[in-house]
């Protein structure tokens, strides 16, 4: 979603790391193109003119224009200023003391809500017994929608019972549904409408009312632009929302809302959306969201992901390999398996801490398919080949090429990839006294 605010960034800060000093003037064009990439991302106007002004009266202070590297410590005054407009810590969701905790999800048709309660819900079931609650009697075949997620989220489901009509006895009637089946904590998923209305408000009202809420959470969609402020700041108003959880940031929009909705309402954004399955929900981080703006990579959600694609034992063997200074193609195999279940490649390297590393994803040769290719030349070994791989010669070659459906070529590339990755590895296990550096030719190569 941030891709073409990141980009602009990237440009503007590399301008500046070109020169050896700056002048005010220097600052004051820089904060010119920023303040253009924030309205062309669709950040709301009151919010971009605030940035702007604290950026410019910190970075024209005499501390930065004399600065040996004031380039980056005006990267940094940015960074930090947007962490702040956003909200500078994760907030977490409230648990009530004595259960159950009752979450009322509010937000406009289409926003994602009903997907958004059970993805908590399905976050939060391994240290609570959750409940999502169909309130929305409005719109066709809500109920059944909330009814099959549950199911496939794995958590209990609680709808209109026969004759009933009004979401407010559905939200009553589900408190004594909890208790005698043991649920402490409760969603109540509430309709929406295409806009905001007087109708619409004084449901969710009574709903608040007749069954007070810990955390009042209003989705939004984060493609919406800055209509999704002027959506927060009227729910705000009549609810008095106690956090916010953005929609689709793995979409293409311009995402101006992720970074003015906090600031606009006071609501603080607690969760983000990246995808449509049940488990793509995270805690809305502000620095890392920043660090990701800036290009400056992100190593703890790569480290994340690192973490739910490798089991222990994956880590284990790979750790042997390195002692005994050993890899081999299966250990290549295994590597290139855990990669494709990371997600596209191009958004994996863009996570690393390191300068360009969302242009050297766009110039590095990322096929999905040469990978599947790769996969399918390794699997096409015996497994005394994969494991001494300097006995593949020419008619070994040619087989592999046959049972794979590739070329002899594709093989002799395969094998150079690596003999790439094993001096790779080999670096990586003498990093722990001599300090790593990235052998042949560098990460590009890496990735060819």
């Amino acid at each position: 979603m941030f891709d073409a605010l990141k980009d602009r960034f990237e440009k503007i800060f590399g301008t500046l790391r070109g020169k050896g000093r700056l002048s005010e003037e220097d600052v004051n064009l820089a904060l010119r193109e920023v303040r253009r990439a924030l309205l062309e991302a669709d950040v709301h106007y009151k919010v971009v003119k605030d940035l702007t002004d604290r950026i410019r009266e910190r970075a024209t202070g005499q501390d930065v224009l004399a600065s040996i590297t004031p380039a980056q410590q005006v990267l940094t005054i940015v960074f930090e200023e947007l962490v702040a407009v956003m909200g500078s810590e994760p907030k977490p969701l409230t648990i009530s003391p004595k259960p159950p905790t009752v979450y009322l999800m509010a937000g406009l048709q289409g926003s994602g809500k009903t997907t958004s309660t059970v993805k908590i819900a399905s976050r939060l079931k391994g240290s609570h017994k959750p409940l999502v609650v169909a309130c929305d009697l409005q719109r066709p075949a809500a109920v059944e929608q909330l009814r099959v997620l549950a199911e496939k989220a794995g958590v209990a489901f609680y709808g209109p019972q026969a004759g009933q009509t009004d979401p407010v006895q559905v939200a009553r009637g589900s408190l004594k549904y909890a208790e005698d089946h043991l649920a402490d904590l409760i969603l109540l998923d509430t309709a929406g409408r295409l806009q905001i209305d007087e109708a619409l408000m004084e449901e969710l009202v009574r709903i608040k009312e007749a069954v007070p809420p810990q955390e009042v959470l209003l989705v939004v969609d984060a493609m919406t632009g800055q209509e999704a402020v002027t959506v927060a700041e009227s729910f705000h108003a009549k609810l008095g929302l106690t956090g916010v959880v953005l929609t689709k940031l793995d979409g293409d929009a311009r995402g101006g809302a992720a970074l003015a909705i906090g600031a606009a309402t006071g609501a603080p954004v607690k969760l983000a959306g990246m995808g449509e399955k049940i488990e793509d929900l995270e805690v809305f981080d502000a620095r890392r969201m920043g660090q990701r703006i800036l290009g400056m990579g992100d190593v703890v959600g790569l480290v994340e992901r690192v973490q739910q694609v490798t089991s222990q034992q994956d880590v284990e063997r790979l750790t042997e390999s390195l002692k005994k200074n050993r890899f081999t193609l299966e250990d290549m195999l295994l590597q290139l398996q855990q990669i494709q279940k990371m997600g596209p490649l191009e958004k994996v390297l863009e996570m690393l801490p390191i300068p360009g590393a969302s242009k050297m994803a766009q110039g590095a040769d990322l096929d999905p398919k040469r990978i599947k290719h790769t996969e399918a030349i390794i699997l096409s070994m015996t497994l005394r080949e994969r494991r001494s791989p300097e006995i593949i010669k020419g008619a070994r070659r040619r087989r592999i090429a046959q049972g794979s459906g590739t070329s002899v070529q594709m093989v002799n590339q395969v094998l150079h990839q690596y003999e790439q990755m094993k001096d790779l590895m080999k670096a990586f296990g003498k990093g722990g006294r001599k300090g790593f550096r990235m052998p042949g030719g560098g990460m590009r190569n890496l990735f060819r």
